[in-house]
């Protein structure tokens, strides 16, 4: 047997026998759930992360993804199958190292790939022979091929296909999704030689139920970069709508819950004050830059972007329309914003177009609070805001209320009753009865 074959097959009987070590850098939401995943079925998992607190609470067996349960973390860390690191040593005796690191956009929205790459070199430093590499970061298409493969070869010395093997398999992570998880969510996988694609579906296999190959790494980053960029251009696209019923005097809820009862050739997508998270504000902006260099404009792509850019603004003006029909001026006003988080039912604000929204009104010197069971507090610069206790008192004293970001547990009819006046850019409050003129829709 040849060193290829035996490299190969010793590591896929590691990974049929679910006895292969298995290195995860970075215990983010994509991280931490596919760690446990990993080390549920037996796998002896090792978590890869620089942020201290964050490792000591994964050995506490302490909880901070709510995709994550709380027993099923207690129990992997209890039985000895994941343990978290803050460096790099556990590597060279890993079978399987997953990167799960960021990346962001840098101010001009160009990728920042300063994550991808300094990791890539870390585990060069440690890669031997018979290793799978796999890259979850959404990222442009090239980046497994073009960037990280020529510094674990060129460092290494080693060959990618022969010595070890290297994948992309891009994370698929909904937040707060009740059904689809990492388990049962299809994982695409690509690779650009048929060895590293072999080991890696062999490797997602073990704990996914569907697995679906691709030609090659670069087709698998598409794939990400294009479901992304589908949310975000359909996003867009109602967005604008919002934007053309408010000139028409028209209501954008109305029109789109009407159209959503087609029962074929629609797919239902809502308006907003803007986009947030992780994905849908950054991930079509590594195609839109990817694309330049083959002298290729997407036009379509950038048009959506700058749509969903422009939402924030326009919930300013509105903010400002509603206090001046009032006679309040806007830095006289008192408004008291529901949720902060990019999405309902998170604490996460990251890239959140309610902060957004939040801190062009601080510039406006309204007189800001704000509620979100889920963020107690958060900084915007200078300004320090933490989340007020939502009381009938607290309603009432608001100007307005601007619904934000819906959370789920707010008792809109309440909150609309003990209003004066609210502002909601979720369509949240469309459907109640309670409304008494009070309401306005984005």
């Amino acid at each position: 047997m040849n060193h290829i074959n035996g490299s190969l097959e010793s590591i896929k009987d590691k990974i049929k026998n679910h006895t292969a070590a298995v290195s995860v850098v970075g215990l983010g939401y994509v991280g931490l759930p596919f760690a446990v995943e990993k080390a549920k079925v037996g796998f002896s998992v090792f978590g890869i992360e620089q942020n201290p607190i964050r490792a000591e609470k994964v050995n506490r067996a302490e909880n901070y993804i709510s995709d994550v349960k709380d027993e099923e973390l207690k129990q992997v860390v209890a039985s000895g199958k994941l343990k978290a690191v803050t460096n790099f040593d556990q590597v060279a005796d890993s079978d399987a190292v997953v990167i799960c690191v960021p990346t962001p956009l840098t101010k001009n929205l160009t990728p920042n790939l300063s994550y991808i790459e300094s990791v890539t070199r870390e585990i060069a430093n440690h890669l031997r022979p018979g290793q799978l590499i796999t890259l979850e970061s959404t990222t442009y298409p090239g980046t497994t091929d073009e960037v990280m493969k020529p510094i674990l070869e060129e460092v290494s010395g080693l060959k990618q296909g022969e010595d070890f093997f290297l994948a992309h398999s891009p994370e698929r992570v909904d937040p707060g999704n009740k059904r689809y998880t990492t388990h049962n969510t299809n994982k695409v996988v690509g690779a650009s030689d048929a060895n590293s694609l072999d080991v890696a579906v062999l490797f997602y296999q073990q704990t996914i139920l569907d697995v679906v190959p691709v030609s090659s790494a670069k087709a698998a980053e598409l794939v990400k970069v294009f479901e992304n960029t589908f949310r975000a251009v359909n996003i867009a696209l109602v967005n604008e709508l919002a934007l053309l019923c408010d000139r028409l005097n028209l209501n954008v809820w109305e029109v789109l819950d009407a159209a959503n009862t087609k029962p074929f050739g629609i797919m239902p997508f809502y308006p907003g004050p803007g986009v947030g998270g992780h994905c849908i504000p950054l991930d079509p902006h590594y195609l839109e830059w990817k694309a330049k260099e083959f002298n290729f404009n997407t036009h379509f792509i950038a048009l959506a972007g700058e749509v969903n850019r422009k939402m924030p603004e326009f919930v300013r003006t509105k903010t400002w329309r509603l206090l001046n029909q009032k006679g309040i001026a806007p830095s006289k006003s008192q408004v008291l914003v529901m949720g902060v988080a990019y999405k309902k039912d998170l604490g996460d604000w990251r890239e959140s177009p309610s902060v957004e929204v939040v801190e062009l009104l601080l510039k406006d010197g309204v007189d800001i609070s704000y509620y979100d069971p889920y963020i107690p507090e958060f900084s915007i610069g200078d300004h320090k805001l933490a989340s007020v206790e939502l009381t009938d008192d607290t309603i009432g004293a608001a100007d307005l209320v601007l619904i934000a970001t819906d959370h789920s547990q707010i008792d809109y009819v309440n909150l609309v009753e003990k209003a004066q006046l609210v502002l909601d850019t979720r369509g949240v409050t469309r459907h109640l009865d309670c409304n008494q003129g009070k309401v306005v829709l984005l």
